[in-house]
């Protein structure tokens, strides 16, 4: 894996998929996130972040706007977000409402984040998706990795 976009230096513009996944222990409970960013089936780069306490669902939408934020480093015009959750899925596309309100500031910022980009696209794929175990594998991570610092 390379830790800083190639690109950057050449300043190429591409298209890419970012596989997200956000993870909760408890609901809500300790939170973490895993991104996975892929171009012509290749993995570029994998981030995982600790959030803290949050529902599973805000980590969710955590996990895209962090994955629209390595989009924009990347500097592409185009792409593509796949996650597992459903419900996150269809929220961005429309076909369901937001309700919830701990959900809707989340929603609109990442509906702000889109205008960066020429394109976007939500699919929703199931968790036997390789780079969306990957993705989901980084978020554990993230939590294991917190979960093993203690505090004295």
């Amino acid at each position: 894996m390379k830790n800083k976009p190639e690109n950057e230096k050449s300043g190429q513009i591409i298209q890419l998929e970012l596989y997200t996944d956000g993870a909760s222990r408890g609901n809500p409970g300790p939170a973490g996130i895993g991104i996975v960013a892929v171009k012509d089936s290749n993995i570029l780069y994998e981030e995982k972040e600790y959030l803290g306490k949050h529902t599973n669902n805000e980590a969710e939408y955590k996990a895209i706007k962090k994955g629209m934020e390595l989009g924009k480093r990347y500097k592409a015009q185009k792409i593509t977000v796949i996650s597992d959750s459903e419900l996150v899925t269809k929220q961005l596309t429309g076909k369901y409402e937001v309700k919830a309100p701990n959900l809707q500031p989340l929603h609109q910022e990442i509906k702000q984040k889109e205008k960066q980009f020429k394109q976007v696209n939500y699919k929703h794929r199931r968790r036997n998706n390789k780079y969306i175990q990957r993705a989901d594998e980084l978020a554990n991570k993230a939590l294991n990795q917190r979960k093993n610092k203690k505090s004295y």
